[in-house]
């Protein structure tokens, strides 16, 4: 065997000692939004939850013509729809003031 054979052969058998260092986390760069971006949202804020208050009539895509029993912090309405009562939480989509 000559030389390079021989350093051939202990490199299968003989571990590499080479100094593997940690890599550092990706940190993608932020984008700004150009002024006329087509994909830039707009801040809207959210709408205002209407605000009912006992004996309100109001009217529902569901339930029909209602009168508002009782109000739970504004976290939820109590209707009396005539035959039925129901409670509805806020935000009230399809709920809205006569």
């Amino acid at each position: 065997m000559n030389s390079t054979s021989i350093w051939w052969f202990r490199s299968l058998y003989l571990p590499v000692r080479t100094i593997i260092k940690p890599m550092r986390p990706y940190q993608a760069a932020t984008r700004r939004q150009l002024p006329t971006s087509p994909f830039k949202v707009p801040d809207v804020p959210p709408p205002a939850i209407e605000q009912f208050v006992t004996g309100d009539r109001v009217s529902h895509d569901k339930y029909g013509l209602g009168r508002v029993i009782a109000v739970h912090q504004d976290v939820a309405v109590i209707v009396d729809f005539g035959s039925e009562t129901y409670r509805l939480t806020a935000p009230y989509a399809k709920l809205e003031k006569l």
